[in-house]
């Protein structure tokens, strides 16, 4: 089984990769934004759950959050592998992470981070803004300071596991298939 954590700050291909990611190695795409969205609009208990978080403009906990990610990996027992895209965010989500997959007799196999300077990351979510609809794609300033919140708390994951040797750094700028080779590249190594 193979359990890839897939790293990179707001429009650096994170989504488009995982797409060719999970059909070319069989894996199941974890998103914790979809997994957010199925639960609330499926009204499940863990999705009332975050919403009443949500609704006070708060952060859903990470209990709340592991919790649905631990319920999709449940589902899926029969695949190949994960990929986690959005989680983990902190090292405590990691931690987290590391026990539950331990207790199915497993864990992450790789960490790879999508590496684009912000300015062309910038650019890319202004441009993905005038089609996606998505209000914070359409405000350098939100979008600027995504980046800082992921450079305070999900930058220090990338040492976390750097200690384990598991982490990979992947230039995330060029096109598409030149983006796609590098990672298939990084994952036949694995």
């Amino acid at each position: 089984m193979i359990n890839i954590v897939l790293f990179g700050k707001p429009g650096a291909g994170k989504g488009t990769q995982a797409e060719f990611l999970k059909e070319k190695y069989n894996l199941t795409h974890l998103s914790t934004g979809d997994i957010f969205r199925y639960n609330i609009k499926n009204d499940t208990d863990l999705g009332k759950l975050a919403k009443t978080y949500m609704d006070k403009g708060d952060l859903v906990p990470d209990e709340v959050t592991i919790k649905m990610l631990e319920s999709e990996v449940d589902k899926n027992q029969h695949s190949a592998g994960f990929l986690f895209d959005g989680f983990p965010r902190t090292i405590a989500q990691a931690e987290a992470l590391d026990t539950f997959l331990k207790s199915k007799g497993q864990n992450i196999t790789a960490t790879i981070a999508l590496e684009a300077d912000d300015n062309v990351l910038v650019a890319r979510l202004l441009e993905r803004g005038k089609t996606s609809g998505r209000p914070d794609d359409q405000d350098e300033e939100k979008i600027r300071n995504r980046y800082d919140e992921y450079n305070e708390k999900t930058a220090p994951l990338m040492d976390y596991y750097k200690t384990q040797g598991k982490f990979h750094s992947v230039d995330g700028i060029g096109t598409i298939a030149e983006v796609t080779e590098r990672l298939t590249n990084v994952f036949n190594k694995l």
